[in-house]
Order: C-alpha cells, then sequence, then structure tokens
C-alpha cells in the first residue's frame, strides 16, 4: 500500500505541480507561507526547512531564530485556483514559462526547533497537546463551526465600507452579485476535499455564512485557515474584497463563527445517555459546565481582537451571558435539538468565538475548558428558560448569569490570571499573546474616534 509521502510525490509529480506552498500561522492566527519547487519537496517531506522564525510575531527572538518548517503529508491539498486551464503536460512542458498560472499545492506545518523538539509558539503544537489530553480521556474532539463574514467593495479603511447587497437572512434572489462569489467559494471549498454542509445569506446586508461538516478538531482549525483564505480569493477575483471583521458595520449583526462540538469515545458520542432524562451524559454536562465557568477566561482568544466586543452587545442576538440552553439562541451555550432516531447527532454550540480568532488556539482553550469541567465535575448550573436578552440586571443576577467581558481589557485580566489559560498555551504563547494584546490595548485607548468627534466636538 503506497504511503501518503508517496501519494504526495507521485500526484506533484503527474500533476505537474510547480509551487508547494508551505503554510502555517502565526499566534494570532495570521496565514504564513513560503513555496518550494517540487525537487525540494522530499527533502522538506523528511527533514523540514528550515527558516528564520525571528520575523514571525510571537515566534522565536533573534538570538535564537531558527526553526523548522514540518509539512504534515495529510494535509497536501491542490489550489484550484491555480493552474486553470492548463494540463499537467502544459506545466511540464513549461508552456507557461513564468510560473505565474503555474499549478500550486499546499501543505500545512507544524513548527520545529532545530533539535527535533516542538517550538512552544507554534499554535498547531498548541491544539496537538490539548487533543492529546483528550485522547488520554480516551475521547476525539469535532468541530462545526459557522463562519460569517463580509462581502465589500473595497478593502479602504479611509472610507465606510460598502456592501454589495441589501439582501437578509436567507435572501433569495434571482440574480445576486455576492451569491455567485459564495457559490464559486462553496465549488472551490469541494474542489478541495472540503464539505460544506450550507451556505447562505445572513441577516445584515452583504453578510453571508458558510457551514462546515464536522470532523476532528485539528483538521477544522486548518479547514477554518483554508476556508478564511479561499472566501478572500474568490472575493478578490471578482474585484471586491471579504471581510472577518467581527463588527465591521454599526447597527446590524457583527460576524461570529458559532462552533458545534462533540466528544466521541471510539464510534460512540460520549455526551449521549439515553437513560437520563435531558439526554445528555455527565460528560455533556461537565463539558457545558466547564465551558460556562471559563467562558470569561478564554474570551481573550476566542475573541482576540479590541473589534470583537462591538460584536458582544446587546440588540445584536450575540451572546453575552454565561447561560445554557436547549433551543434558547440568546444563551452562550446551546445544545441544538437532534432529529428523532438521531441521538448521536447530539453536540453544544458554543456561540462565542468570531470567526477572526486564531482557530488552534479558540479550539484548544474551549476543549481545555470542557474538560476541566468533566474532570473536575462541575455542576451544571440551570437551564436558561427565558430569553436572557430581554432579563435584567437583577434578574439576572437571581439566576446566577454572569456577563461575558465587555471589552479585550476586561478579558485580558481575567485571562493573566487564568491557571487553565496559561497551562494549556504554554508559557511561550501565554506571555507573547498578553504582551500583544495589551499593546493593542493601548493603542485603541490612545485614538480619538469619530464617535468623540461627533459627540464632543460641538459641544464642548
Amino acid at each position: 500500500m503506497r504511503s501518503q509521502k508517496e501519494y504526495v510525490l507521485k500526484t506533484v509529480e503527474e500533476r505537474g505541480i510547480r509551487f508547494v506552498q508551505l503554510w502555517f500561522t502565526d499566534v494570532l492566527g495570521t496565514p504564513k507561507t513560503f513555496s518550494i519547487t517540487p525537487a525540494e519537496l522530499e527533502s522538506a517531506l523528511d527533514e523540514g526547512m528550515t527558516f528564520d522564525g525571528s520575523a514571525i510575531d510571537g515566534f522565536s527572538r533573534v538570538q535564537e531564530s531558527d526553526v523548522l518548517a514540518r509539512p504534515d503529508v495529510n494535509t497536501f491539498q491542490l489550489l484550484p485556483w491555480h493552474g486553470r486551464g492548463h494540463s499537467p503536460a502544459d506545466a511540464q512542458s513549461g508552456s507557461h514559462p513564468d510560473g505565474l498560472d503555474a499549478p500550486v499545492a499546499r501543505v500545512f506545518c507544524d513548527i520545529f526547533n532545530l533539535d527535533g523538539t516542538p517550538f512552544q509558539g507554534c499554535p498547531r503544537h498548541v491544539l496537538h497537546r490539548t487533543l492529546e489530553q483528550a485522547h488520554e480521556r480516551g475521547f476525539t474532539f469535532y468541530a462545526a463551526p459557522e463562519i460569517e463574514y463580509f462581502y465589500f467593495a473595497d478593502s479602504d479603511p479611509s472610507r465606510s465600507p460598502q456592501g454589495l447587497d441589501h439582501g437578509s437572512y436567507f435572501e433569495l434572489t434571482a440574480a445576486d452579485r455576492t451569491s455567485d462569489i459564495r457559490q464559486r467559494t462553496v465549488l472551490t471549498l469541494e474542489d478541495m476535499g472540503i464539505p460544506v454542509e450550507h451556505a447562505q445569506h445572513e441577516d445584515a446586508p452583504s453578510q453571508h455564512e458558510i457551514d462546515l461538516r464536522y470532523t476532528d478538531a485539528l483538521t477544522m482549525a486548518d479547514t477554518v485557515m483554508t476556508v478564511r483564505l479561499v472566501v478572500k480569493e474568490m472575493a478578490r477575483q471578482q474585484g471586491v474584497h471579504a471581510s472577518f471583521m467581527p463588527k465591521p458595520l454599526e447597527g446590524v449583526q457583527g460576524s461570529g463563527m458559532h462552533t458545534h462540538l462533540s466528544l466521541f469515545s471510539g464510534d460512540t458520542n460520549a455526551f449521549v445517555d439515553s437513560d437520563r432524562a435531558n439526554g445528555l451524559s455527565e460528560v455533556a454536562e461537565g463539558f457545558i459546565a466547564g465551558l460556562l465557568r471559563h467562558a470569561g477566561e478564554i474570551s481573550a482568544v476566542t475573541n482576540q481582537w479590541v473589534n470583537s466586543y462591538k460584536r458582544l452587545v446587546s440588540g445584536y442576538e450575540a451572546p453575552i451571558h454565561m447561560s445554557w440552553a436547549r433551543n434558547n439562541r440568546s444563551a452562550l451555550v446551546r445544545v441544538p435539538v437532534v432529529k428523532s432516531g438521531k441521538s448521536e447527532s447530539t453536540r453544544v454550540e458554543y456561540r462565542a468565538p468570531d470567526s477572526a480568532c486564531n482557530p488552534y488556539l479558540a479550539f484548544a482553550v474551549i476543549l481545555a475548558a470542557g474538560l476541566q469541567g468533566i474532570e473536575h465535575g462541575y455542576e451544571l448550573p440551570a437551564e436558561a428558560d427565558a430569553n436572557v436578552f430581554t432579563l435584567s440586571g437583577d434578574e439576572l443576577r437571581a439566576k446566577g448569569i454572569a456577563h461575558l467581558p465587555g471589552d479585550l481589557n476586561e478579558a485580558l485580566g481575567l485571562m493573566e490570571s487564568s491557571e487553565l489559560l496559561a497551562n494549556t498555551l504554554g508559557e511561550h504563547v501565554f506571555e507573547w499573546f498578553i504582551r500583544n494584546k495589551r499593546q493593542e490595548w493601548s493603542e485603541y485607548n490612545a485614538r480619538v474616534t469619530q464617535f468623540e468627534l461627533d459627540r464632543y466636538l460641538p459641544l464642548l
């Protein structure tokens, strides 16, 4: 039976691949890449490729700069928007010698130190470690995010973003430019072997959503990075801009990344216990309780930007209260109702993350919070039986429902005192992340906003 490495090398040869992009992310989840030619590929697969880590935010210091990118051959995939209209024979014959339209593939990498030990600044390693903790307890962690984003005419920050449509939730039109771009995106993802459960127009004008079919969390984190790039690339090809900014427009909803989560023990959904009244196992209840108890601490990771907290405000359906419910979209944690006879589809939906987070770190801290609840037997609070958006402060306090952090500064304060976050992220990522975000908050605080000018300049 041919190994995955042999499959990759054979595919590169047969498909006339001219470049292989090595993908990874910095600590904030910014995609990074460098390209190699087929001549270097076998060596890269065997030994990795050295590069200067000091040039990447959150990676190495100058005096210890070199790190090693080792491709994960299981993530090899052709990029279908490269090399269209050319056959493998064209590529091999050099009919487009400049390489600008040559077939290109990509592969995700894990980052290592030169001595072969995992590099502690690599977000993919952070998720690897947390998944291993779940495996040691007999669990496999699955995720299925709903990725929201906007299409705009351009990315010019000097003027207000200009949307491309006036649609609303599930809008159906006979001819719609953004729907066409979204469909091109879905077809491209399918070409790459990324299954899309469904895609739709979201509630705000020019806002769209792509829902991904569940898979293991590491594959899904890679997939989220891929989806964001494909969405932007398909928009760019049509001369427009796609943005995952959590709250780009005032007066409408922001872009979240509601994520459906489950733990499996072998082939069995560990969240299911049909002998219990509510059908939820003790594992599920502990996981939910862990999410609720640690939601404030993990917010700086799941919602890592100053702008993230402009989405997490009342009035726009974003979850702002630490509560759970079965079929109540005002709750932070929701347990969706499954179809009759489909109990194995039982899952938990965590509604706080936005689609601009680093998915490797976000999935890691979400899993760590859930595992903490299971391991320490956290008691599940009472289910929210009302629309928590409409409850007063006194009513919320009476029900023991707390509020998510109101801004990045508050979230960072909770993160800094969190042993769970320090252990999950590791010293390198934990300390760098906080330093970077403190700087972001400081710079934001020093800015004079248009709101202040509008309100105070004529008055004071």
